[in-house]
């Protein structure tokens, strides 16, 4: 069971959670995003294109599925803006043992961060924007899922 949501509205963590440890494993890992605050953020944007969004996402999905012996995945990722403190990305994975759920949990966000098709424009007090430049450590903790 997978799914995969591309959204502007909230998720319900414990709903998704609760769906994963329906299937029955052994193990459910999870990983929620939340916007940070600080430095004078008042909120962050993020774009896309839709259609190449919910592709690549279900496609890195489809890889962890067959990486891992998963029997369910749930990946949300809003888009639009958001105020420090709200949740932005929402990654489960259900496995029957732990170790498949955490290691595809943990290859699927670090895809997400590194290589998902968002665009992060942040916006601060006073009226300043800066669009968000990809931070190369995401870049190599990415690349060491290619082994």
């Amino acid at each position: 069971m997978k799914r995969v949501a591309i959204q502007a509205d909230d998720f319900d963590v414990g709903g998704e959670l609760a769906a994963l440890e329906a299937l029955g494993g052994g193990g459910v890992a999870s990983f929620t995003g939340v916007v940070r605050g600080g430095d004078g953020l008042v909120a962050l944007e993020l774009e896309h294109y839709p259609a190449m969004t919910q592709a690549q996402v279900g496609r890195i999905v489809d890889e962890a599925m067959g990486r891992w012996p998963l029997l369910g995945v749930r990946v949300i990722h809003r888009f639009g803006r958001l105020e420090p403190g709200a949740r932005i990305v929402f990654v489960g994975t259900a496995s029957r043992h732990r170790t498949a759920a955490l290691e595809s949990c943990a290859f699927l966000i670090d895809w997400l961060k590194s290589d998902a098709p968002f665009w992060k424009k942040e916006h601060f007090a006073g009226g300043a924007t800066q669009w968000v430049a990809a931070r190369d450590e995401d870049a190599v903790k990415a690349q060491g899922w290619d082994s």
